[in-house]
């Protein structure tokens, strides 16, 4: 593999885990409210 290769591997790998990161982060400040039932 060539070192561009695996830099754009490095970059990808970091984009996909930062985002779940935030996400998961997200969540823990603010969870979701469950819908009442009914609501339709």
């Amino acid at each position: 593999m060539s070192t561009s290769a695996i830099v754009m591997m490095i970059v990808a790998i970091g984009i996909v885990w930062g985002g779940l990161a935030a996400a998961i982060i997200q969540l823990r400040r603010h969870p979701e409210q469950p819908e009442p039932e009914g609501s339709e």
